[in-house]
């Protein structure tokens, strides 16, 4: 059986509140790297997997963008994908039949969506399927200013949503709103642009310095009197701690009850996510940034399990790194004032600033592992030497399912 590899990447609506993923499944091995955007054999190694696991568990109540071929799109495997958590998208390299098009209206009569990949301009194959198309991707970065009017104005014909893909600045995010996109992808909402100059929110602030002191492991009642100075966030801890303690006689009141109960580095990792829901005038763009960081902690650590089973803190320092590593992006302030404000240890700051070092190396994998960058993924799962490629897919579904949890429960709870 093929191994699968997963890569996914975030998509948004014109407010910025997460909406998606667009899930990126490649088929590969070591002795021979074939790459198909989704071949009917790694098709089945990810129903499969997703049978065992739930795409509900891993996204939520979101959905995944997933890449369909003729073998697939014609198979029964395909009904085994949950209809309500995907949209299966025409690649642009499918030849439409009449056999396709009957395929798509009697799975979309099932109740399945359906999106068309990498539009640059309308074509007579499109407009023999979009009665059935839900979504509409058109690659932004390719098109001038007219052909993109052009085709919007095209496409209005038809009850469609149009989703910007390849957005990778503000300027472009605030034009494809203009123009009435509904979706938006890119690098920018994977990882948002660093303003300079940028200062810091008073919450996030308040929570940086809650981190350094727990980092620092500093007394619990030093912990203890600067929560005192924020209720809201006090508030939180108390009703996270209560909520997980469910069952129990009594209901924890104290802060430094809630602390010691908590244990400190469940405190920080608590701490580390909540920084990311901060804010929420920052709506999706920081759910997005949250959601990848949650999952980059638990990956790292999960990564950390297997190299060293039996060593706790580099597993806890493993998760700290992937949970950190988009906080410059959040914050707005360069990566090296953050290691120097938390005064972090020097293996770590490595792998922050230069992905250098074992944990270096690992963070540079898991963003590889993001991005569906096949090749280097196998490269340095190679280099690691022990770890295979279907450990890393299920220890990815694996967190994406934990941060799904962990997050929802974040933004309940601000």
């Amino acid at each position: 059986m093929n191994e699968v590899f997963l890569g996914k990447l975030p998509i948004l609506d014109r407010n910025q509140n997460l909406v998606a993923y667009e899930l990126l499944f490649r088929s590969g091995n070591h002795a021979n790297v074939n790459i198909t955007d989704n071949s009917s054999a790694s098709a089945n190694v990810i129903i499969d997997t997703y049978g065992q696991l739930g795409i509900e568990n891993v996204f939520g109540d979101r959905r995944g963008f997933i890449k369909v071929d003729a073998e697939l799109l014609m198979s029964d495997a395909i009904c085994l994908l949950p209809k309500n958590h995907v949209v299966l998208e025409i690649l642009r390299s499918l030849e439409i039949t009449e056999k396709i098009i009957q395929r798509c209206i009697e799975l979309k009569q099932k109740g399945y969506q359906f999106a068309i990949a990498n539009v640059d301009k309308l074509f007579d194959k499109y407009e023999q399927l979009l009665p059935v198309v839900n979504v509409v991707r058109i690659d932004v970065n390719i098109l001038d200013k007219d052909t993109l009017n052009k085709t919007i104005k095209e496409l209005r014909r038809w009850p469609v949503l149009l989703l910007a893909e390849k957005v990778e600045s503000r300027d472009m995010a605030n034009e494809c709103i203009a123009l009435n996109f509904q979706m938006l992808q890119g690098f920018y909402f994977a990882k948002p642009e660093i303003m300079s100059g940028k200062r810091v929110d008073p919450s996030k602030l308040a929570l940086l310095k809650i981190l350094l002191l727990v980092v620092r492991d500093t007394d619990a009642s030093e912990i203890e009197n600067e929560l005192k100075f924020q209720p809201s966030l006090s508030y939180n801890l108390l009703r996270m701690v209560n909520s997980a303690a469910s069952g129990t006689p009594r209901t924890i009141n104290s802060i430094k009850r809630a602390i010691m109960i908590l244990g400190r580095k469940q405190l920080q990792r608590w701490v580390q996510l909540l920084l990311y829901t901060a804010n929420q005038k920052e709506g999706g763009a920081a759910n997005a940034l949250m959601q990848t960081a949650a999952v980059r902690g638990k990956l790292m650590e999960s990564i950390a399990m297997v190299d060293r089973p039996h060593d706790k803190n580099h597993q806890d320092r493993a998760f700290m790194v992937g949970t950190l590593s988009l906080l410059d992006t959040l914050l707005g302030i360069e990566m090296s004032q953050i290691v120097k404000t938390l005064s972090i240890q020097k293996d770590m700051g490595e792998a922050l600033l230069q992905r250098r070092g074992y944990l270096g190396r690992q963070l540079d994998l898991v963003e590889a592992n993001e991005k569906g960058e096949l090749d280097k993924v196998l490269s340095i799962l190679e280099n690691l030497g022990f770890m295979q490629l279907g450990e890393l897919t299920v220890m990815e579904l694996d967190a994406s399912a934990w941060a799904s949890r962990i997050c929802d429960t974040a933004n309940q709870s601000t």
